[in-house]
């Protein structure tokens, strides 16, 4: 047996984070989270590939999702890179700085108000060798009615107005500087690194990101049991206009039988949304590259031509295509009203 036949669609075993903001949302895409109703599972990071994480962000700890299914059931991704290198990632996709996988996949559920945060800017990143940069994407899969998002400073806003607001540390003084943006279902924004934001309660994301969890807090709605970054925030932040986000930059590829939308692309990633027609279908898929199918409805069923390696995948679930599956046709199956996020790099569609 090859190595490239030793790879196969892969499933890895979430890891969850507790979070004093989170909730019990996931369960509602049939995942069985741990604890009872008392503990709130604020993230499940879904692919994640990290050397070390922050004290107040992953834990403090290195994080290396570990697979759940078939013959390379717990070796972690970044066993899996170092055997497989671009039989893995594909031709042309560099892994992240220290050697790991280019991306971190989870989901997000926000009972309360995450903290108003940025990541590091280029600048400040390029100066502070600890910080790297987390540009990302928010796919919203769920939003209760009058739900929002914080998405930028509203224009005009002065670093010493934001500085003021921060020391006044009140509702009243914060939220009307940030540009709130009503959280639609189906909606994606792109939030690159140097952008101040925060996701409001009731809401439930999937999100995309570049392999990074610096993240440097300036409010925090009242809570006194974390710790704030403001001069880290301040020396980051991007005053002025708000990065837009990128929406349908290009078409995506065409799938029979699958309704295909380009929700964002970057430098770093492209997002589509797919979703099956009528009763159910079966559909033949060219790889270029690594992907990421994330499940957001319905089931469906991976399989290379010859049927020796499938996974079946329900909402709520992830999936990872190995580049090396490009040398043969990918088969997908679904039912109906099955929903996907496609994940992949620039250049692979």
């Amino acid at each position: 047996m090859t190595l490239e036949s030793d790879l196969y669609p892969l499933v890895f075993q979430p890891i969850y984070k507790q979070k004093i903001w989170g909730g019990r949302a996931l369960e509602r895409l049939g995942r069985v989270l741990p604890g009872d109703s008392s503990v709130a599972i604020g993230e499940s990071w879904e692919l994640a590939d990290l050397a070390t994480t922050s004290v107040s962000g992953g834990g403090g700890n290195a994080a290396h999702s570990v697979v759940a299914n078939g013959p390379l059931a717990g070796k972690t991704i970044r066993e899996l890179i170092e055997t497989y290198g671009e039989r893995l990632l594909g031709k042309g996709v560099a892994p992240s700085a220290d050697g790991g996988f280019p991306l971190l996949i989870k989901f997000l559920d926000a009972k309360e108000n995450l903290s108003v945060q940025v990541h590091p800017s280029p600048e400040y990143a390029a100066a502070h060798p600890e910080a790297h940069l987390k540009s990302e994407a928010w796919y919203i899969v769920d939003a209760e009615p009058g739900a929002v998002i914080y998405k930028g400073i509203k224009p005009g806003t002065t670093p010493d107005q934001l500085r003021a607001a921060i020391e006044a540390n009140t509702d009243d003084a914060v939220v009307p500087l940030l540009s709130a943006v009503p959280a639609v279902k189906g909606d994606c924004h792109y939030l690159p690194s140097g952008t101040l934001h925060a996701l409001g309660a009731g809401v439930l994301v999937a999100e995309v990101q570049t392999p990074s969890d610096t993240t440097f807090r300036v409010y925090d709605w009242g809570r006194t049991d974390r710790e704030l970054h403001v001069e880290q925030a301040m020396a980051c932040i991007e005053f002025g206009n708000p990065t837009p986000p990128i929406h349908h930059p290009g078409d995506p590829a065409a799938i029979a039988g699958l309704a295909c939308e380009r929700k964002t692309t970057c430098d770093h990633f492209v997002i589509d949304e797919l979703a099956g027609d009528g009763l159910g279908g079966k559909a033949e898929v060219m790889l270029r590259a690594n992907e990421i199918w994330i499940a957001l409805a319905g089931e469906s069923h991976w399989s290379d031509l010859g049927a020796t390696h499938k996974q079946w995948i329900t909402a709520g679930q992830t999936v990872c295509l190995p580049a090396a599956m490009t040398q043969h046709l990918v088969c997908l199956t679904w039912k109906k009203g099955s929903r996907w996020l496609r994940v992949s790099p620039p250049l692979a569609r």
